[in-house]
Order: structure tokens, then sequence, then C-alpha cells
């Protein structure tokens, strides 16, 4: 990252730095030449979340008696996002930061010694590939209304329902679901750990989105599929209550790689108003080329203080649900609008999906839906304001 993007920072040790070369030096070598066949392909090779278990990032927090680090300070996850988030490869790196960021901590923290047994080791090895199946068809963003169904018979649960939506759907083995075990709207949610595996589950198409070419998203079905009640994490009833504590971690990881992805988004653009010339001279030389940079990289500076600040708090266990949907909405929206500017800078080129800002437009829309709309964000804040 250029220092005249950003200034020097405070929140990271040198062993946060050693990691942030190792996620760089890894990017370079395991995704970077591969990054066209994972666009064209729709998804990441299983191979990536082998070669980022060997490198050691991957499943880090997982407890070392389980092949993990049992690292859980969050800052090392954040140095893993923002390196992937500025790279080359980025739509198919983030795959493995939504295991890291969303989908492990269901496993280490919503876990009995058993599971653990049973699911960690494979996890941190890079083995089974994760996934947390949430939005449905009908319900979207409202999570107290899902539809899937999971009938206790005997020691197995029986689930029926689809899922839409889902990150790293397609290359999946273990989908942490949220199931309808009773009629409460909240009470009847519960989370149960379903295998691919398993007879009655089936994958539909890998979902032709406008951006993130790399990371697979998928419908996913249930049609009587049996799972043993040993995989309900946690207590019948509890699933909602579980979501809504992982959200904050999820979403202020999606605010602090687009905080970093428009550190990477400036950085590029820069490069290029000094060298692509105009008139006889480099377009940076334009009063509207250097007023736009400088509000822009102005904007970049305060989402990077702001964004340090909760990062810290979080990694403290301050964080606040309210915090993170305000960094959510504000740095995503932020995204998006630089891009776009970012975009008009390069003219025409900018539109050829030869250029890395061309990617960084089709990429950008989505981080202000996923993981809760602006609209839901702002109503998380609106209402703690009392309104």
């Amino acid at each position: 990252m250029a220092d005249v993007i950003s200034a020097e920072r405070s929140l990271y040790e040198d062993e946060h730095e050693l990691l942030r070369e190792t996620a760089r030096a890894f990017a370079d070598k395991h995704a970077e030449p591969h990054a066209e066949q994972w666009r064209a392909e729709g998804k990441v090779d299983r191979e990536l979340f082998r070669e980022a278990a060997r490198a050691g990032i991957l499943g880090f927090n997982i407890p070392e008696e389980h092949g993990g680090a049992g690292v859980s300070d969050y800052r090392f996850n954040a140095v893993i996002g923002e390196e992937f988030s500025r790279h080359a490869a980025s739509d198919g790196l983030a795959s493995l930061t939504l295991s890291n960021d969303i989908v492990v901590p269901y496993f280490t923290d919503l876990t009995d010694d058993d599971q653990k047994a049973r699911w960690l080791p494979g996890i941190a090895a890079g083995e089974l590939v994760v996934a947390v199946a949430m939005t449905e068809p009908k319900s979207g963003s409202d999570l107290a209304g899902i539809a899937t169904t999971a009938v206790r018979d005997g020691d197995d649960y029986v689930v029926n329902g689809s899922k839409v939506f889902i990150s790293n759907g397609q290359n999946a083995d273990l989908v942490v679901t949220a199931v309808r075990t009773g009629p409460d709207r909240h009470g009847g949610i519960s989370l149960l750990v379903i295998e691919a595996a398993r007879s009655g589950f089936s994958r539909g198409r890998n979902l032709d989105k406008v951006g993130l070419h790399a990371q697979d998203t998928s419908e996913l079905f249930f049609q009587d599929v049996r799972v043993p009640a040993a995989n309900l994490l946690g207590q019948e009833g509890t699933g909602f209550k579980a979501l809504m504590r992982n959200l904050p971690q999820e979403r202020i990881s999606i605010a602090a790689n687009a905080v970093a992805s428009v550190e990477g988004v400036l950085e590029r653009t820069l490069e290029y108003v000094r060298e692509r010339k105009a008139f006889g001279r480099p377009i940076g030389s334009f009063q509207n080329t250097r007023f736009e940079l400088a509000d822009m990289v102005t904007t970049a500076r305060v989402g990077r203080a702001y964004l340090d600040d909760l990062l810290a708090r979080h990694s403290r266990g301050e964080l606040s649900a309210v915090d993170a949907a305000s960094a959510k909405f504000w740095a995503t929206e932020r995204y998006v609008d630089i891009v776009g500017r970012c975009l008009q800078l390069h003219g025409a080129y900018g539109y050829m999906l030869e250029y890395r800002i061309a990617h960084d437009y089709l990429d950008s829309r989505i981080t202000t839906i996923y993981g809760g709309t602006t609209e839901i964000m702002k109503e998380i804040v609106g209402r703690d304001l009392g309104l």
C-alpha cells in the first residue's frame, strides 16, 4: 500500500506484518497464475484450500490440538483480508477470507468436543471446505423468515427446503445450515451441519453473477436429507442468536476489506493517471483529476482511521452490532462510489476487462448487498438511535 494513500498505522505489530508478507507471497504464487482459469470456471480449485493450510493462513484460530495455530487475535484475519482484497486474484481469494472470517467461527465457537474432533482437523488441513447457508429464495435478508425445515425423527433430523446465494457452495463439504425446528420466528431456528455427501443433498447451478466470477455461489437443495442430531450446533432453537452473534464479525470483515480494496484501486489509478497522456501531458496534471483524487484519497484515509479503530475494538471483544453495521454500509458505499469515479478517470480503457479497474467495478457492487444490505444496516443504526 502506497504511503500516499494511507499514513503509517499503529494497529499491527511485527508478527502481523510478517503474516502480511506471507499472505502476499501466497497470493502471488498460488492464486495469480490461476486467476483467469478460475474466473472462466466460476470457482477456485480445491487445492487452493490445501495450499492455504500448508502456508498457515487457513483456520489459524482453530486450536492446536485440532491442527490449527490456536490464534484468536482478529488482527491476523484482517491482515490476510487486506492483502487478498488488493490482489489481482481477489475474487478467488475471497473464498479463503469467507472461510476464515465467517464460517470457521461456527465450528470453533459452537461445537462440542466430539464435533471439534470430527470436523476441525479436516478444516485446518484444507481437506474440508466449509460454507454457511442462511439465505432462502423468499426470505432474503429476513433471517427469521426462513422456511427450510428440520423435523426430528429418532436420532436424526429430516431436512427439506432450499438455500440460495451460498458462497463456496459448489466446493463445500460441510454446510452450516439455518433450519426451522419450531414455529417461533426466532426461537424456532436451529443450526445443523450438513455434509454434502448425504443422500438428498444437491447443488443447483453455479450462479452467473455480475462480478466475483472466481468465487462459486450456489443454490442448495435438501430433499428428505437425514442428518444426525449429533450435527446440531448448540441447543435446538438457539440458531438465530448464534447467527446474530457471528454477523458483526462478518460485517466488519466486509467493511475492512472494502477499505483495503479502495486503497488498492486508488494506488492503481494514481499510477495510471501519471502515465496516461492526453493533449500532450499526463491526465493526472489536469485540475479535475487532481481534485477528484484529492477527495477520494481523503475519504480513504478517513475510512482507514475509522476501520482501524473498529478492528482494534473487535480484537478486544468490544465491537457492537451497531458499530459493525455502521462500518459495513459506510465503507461499502464509499467503495462503490470510488471505483466508479476511478473508472471514469481511466476513460474508455476503464470499460475494458483487460484492465483491473473493470473487474473492480464489477466486484464492488455486491458488497453493499451481501452480509446485509445497506438499507438493513441503516435500519439497525436507526433503531439504535431510538427512532
